[in-house]
């Protein structure tokens, strides 16, 4: 479906003055500070005049409640849950509820994560872990103003007063009003109420929160009605494409552009940073001429790279280098001291390839300028509008007042759609040749450019005293990314290792690395998890009770690994042929035990995974159906990389070219069953969209090590590297 968007092009600046007075009913404007969120009125934001303040909560007097929703929606469910939140609080009529995503502003529509500034950016699993608190507070208060106003209508005090989803109640009288009848005589006060947290409703009269409702997005996305940046067309708009430079980041030098500009339809060639784009009438004449281009590229830093050369060969020569420099990331006890007097030292090394994101819909982005030349206009679908926004005026040089940018639905992202990188070559496009510019990258573009989940070598020595117990710990990654290689993965927080000594060894290829679905934790959760699986095995002991007794598993810990034994029949005998395997992973607050069973075909070494087993403590579920979604959905995510992707480089080029060299899991390779499991908890919501993911490496490796008696060691498992394990 194609989205026409009429008008001329022109981008008007509206001040905040004017839009809240033409919004009729009442307003709610909701201003972030340092010490959470506050509502204010609308007179209030009109005297503030430099403040960061915007509707988010609109009630017309015909009833319907607008909530504007700041977490950019990929099918995780986030533009569903973060209104259904606040309207909890306010006891809205849910099928009354109308949504609109939020602009890209994070000083008024981002969260706060420690002490960093605002950030709309939704990775990690973060949008209803830190946007819950504010949004629960700020329902609250407007259903304090609507009660406010019902007592003073009716001339009795508000504490008589009761809601139902959409009405105030007098139960003394029966006198009703709905929300809609109150906005039209209503007031929001220039000193709004305060709530304070007990105020807020009790857990047995949540009518929404923990209930579930449909996903918003679902309707639209199934009748085809959902606007996806592809489906953005305006008034003029030509069509563009990109060919980047085969070594990530080199500049080019020449291309043969008398020959491209005389192919049919073609409009223009624009030199980028690292690219050459090619802009037509049509994109199927865009796309024939990007591959016709024949360009001569700069000399880039990967140029020579071979990653498999690097991983194999190099990254185990500088952990054994005592010279190498290395980075602490985390230091507990005294780890050389029990090291000294351990009683047995074990060891391991564990290898992980680079990975694709392979997220369904490649980059793509919109842009128009106005007449002028001093606005621009942005539609794309992307997981952090501010940081695209923020990215395309400093390309441009303009102020971040100079550009709008429209959200869109996202065709996937698991990290790689929030750097703004499609949206900066779409506004310098469209600058370039003067008109509306819709962008596309191919997939094959989209997999040579792509910015990768890092490889890395990983060496763990754990020392343990004379009963057994884990008394030293060490962890050492190597691997080209820095953060990316870390992100919390390497922590062990959830076991009671007194004694660690955690440890980073970079590496610099020029090779783009990003966030990917669960970043680090992929690999090194994989190594942690085999590497005490390892132990117990050593220790002639079940798997779940060495990590309870000599690796000291939290309570949060015992709880996950009591449930997902429970729902697995752990000790269970199993078919013949099959075996099953345990691994556990923090990520994003929450806490994830599971268990797979899995088979091995000798022949042709693939492995099947035929049942899944998870048990999360992810606080409180604001929306069970979405929660449990998003655990199936990390977990296919996971296997799919866990059994098949890799991305290798030689002389710095990506090897792979498309689906049919990049393999992803198949319809046939999923497992027959997935059951998923949260454990009943009062605290609050942390991330879900992650936590199927990181623990599923080890638990294969795990229940093959129980299958063959040989340990996997290398991701991803393929066919070849099993039939190689087998053979050792």
């Amino acid at each position: 479906m194609t989205i026409a968007i009429k008008g001329s092009q022109k981008t008007s600046q509206v001040s905040r003055r004017s839009v809240l007075a033409g919004l009729g009913g009442m307003t709610f404007c909701l201003a972030f500070g340092s010490d959470g969120a506050s509502l204010l009125s609308e007179a209030q934001a009109n005297t503030m005049a430099n403040a960061q303040v915007t509707p988010w909560v609109r009630i017309s007097p015909e009833g319907t409640v607008t909530i504007l929703s700041a977490g950019a929606e990929m099918g995780q469910g986030s533009m569903t849950n973060l209104p259904m939140i606040l309207a909890e609080e306010m006891d809205a009529d849910w099928s009354k509820v109308a949504i609109e995503m939020a602009p890209a502003d994070a000083g008024v529509y981002g969260y706060m994560m420690n002490d960093s500034p605002r950030m709309m950016m939704i990775v990690g699993s973060r949008a209803t872990m830190y946007y819950y608190a504010d949004l629960r507070l700020a329902g609250a208060q407007v259903r304090k103003v609507l009660l406010m106003n019902a007592a003073e209508k009716w001339g009795v005090d508000v504490s008589m007063l009761r809601t139902e989803p959409g009405v105030v109640i007098n139960p003394g009288n029966g006198q009703r009003l709905t929300y809609g009848e109150i906005a039209a005589f209503g007031k929001v006060p220039s000193e709004l109420p305060k709530v304070d947290a007990k105020e807020l409703k009790a857990r047995k009269d949540w009518r929404l929160i923990g209930k579930g409702v449909p996903r918003r997005d679902m309707a639209a996305k199934s009748n085809g009605t959902a606007v996806f940046g592809l489906d953005i067309k305006l008034p003029g708009m030509v069509y563009a494409t990109t060919l980047h430079s085969p070594v990530h980041n080199a500049a080019p030098e020449s291309w043969n552009d008398a020959a491209i500009k005389a192919m049919p339809g073609i409009i223009a060639t624009v030199q980028l940073a690292n690219g050459v784009a090619v802009v037509a009438d049509r994109f199927e004449r865009a796309l024939a001429a990007r591959d016709a281009l024949k360009v001569v590229w700069k000399k880039g830093l990967a140029s020579g790279f071979n990653s498999e050369e690097a991983l194999n060969r190099d990254y185990a020569k500088i952990h054994h280098d005592p010279n190498t420099k290395s980075e602490s990331v985390h230091a507990a006890g005294d780890a050389k001291a029990a090291f000294a007097s351990a009683a047995k030292v074990y060891t391991a090394e564990f290898h992980s390839d680079y990975g694709y994101h392979a997220q369904m819909e490649p980059l793509n982005a919109v842009a128009r300028f106005n007449d002028a030349g001093d606005a621009i206009e942005i539609w794309e679908g992307t997981q952090a509008p501010d940081i695209a926004r923020t990215a395309v005026a400093k390309a441009l040089g303009f102020k971040e007042e100079q550009v709008t940018h429209h959200q869109c639905y996202i065709g996937g992202g698991f990290g790689r759609r929030n750097g703004g990188d499609e949206a900066v070559e779409a506004a310098h496009i469209a600058r370039a040749v003067r008109r509306p510019v819709k962008l596309i990258w191919t997939r094959t573009e989209d997999l040579a450019q792509g910015r990768f989940r890092p490889q890395s070598f990983q060496c763990l020595e754990a020392a343990t005293d004379a009963s057994g117990k884990v008394t030293g710990w060490k962890h050492c990654v190597i691997g080209d990314g820095g953060n990316m290689l870390l992100t919390g993965g390497m922590r062990i927080a959830y076991y009671g290792v007194p004694n660690q000594s955690l440890e980073l060894r970079g590496v610099s290829h020029g090779v783009q690395i990003k966030h990917w679905r669960a970043v680090a934790h992929v690999f090194n959760v994989f190594a942690i998890e085999s590497f005490i699986d390892q132990m117990a095995v050593d220790a002639n002991m079940d798997p779940i009770q060495f990590r309870f007794e000599r690796m000291g598993a939290t309570p949060k810990a015992r709880a996950c690994f009591e449930t997902v034994a429970r729902m697995c029949d752990w000790k269970a005998p199993r078919p013949a042929g099959r075996a099953i395997g345990i691994s556990i992973s923090e990520r994003s607050g929450s806490l994830g035990a599971g268990v797979v069973e899995i088979s091995v075909d000798r022949t042709s070494g693939k492995i099947k995974v035929h049942k899944v087993w998870v048990a999360a403590d992810g606080g409180i579920i604001v929306s069970p159906g979405p929660a449990k979604a998003n655990v199936e959905s990390a977990i296919i995510y996971g296997l799919s990389g866990v059994l098949h992707e890799r991305v290798t480089l030689k002389d710095g080029v990506v090897e792979q070219t498309n689906f049919h060299d990049y393999s992803l899991m198949r319809m046939s390779d999923l497992p027959d069953e997935m059951h998923v499991q949260f454990v009943d908890v009062e605290t609050r919501p942390t991330g879900l969209g992650e936590i199927g993911n990181p623990f599923i490496a080890a638990a294969v490796s795990n229940a093959f090590h129980r299958l063959t008696g040989k340990r996997l060691r290398h991701l991803p498992f393929t066919p070849e590297r099993v039939l190689e394990t087998l053979k050792t």
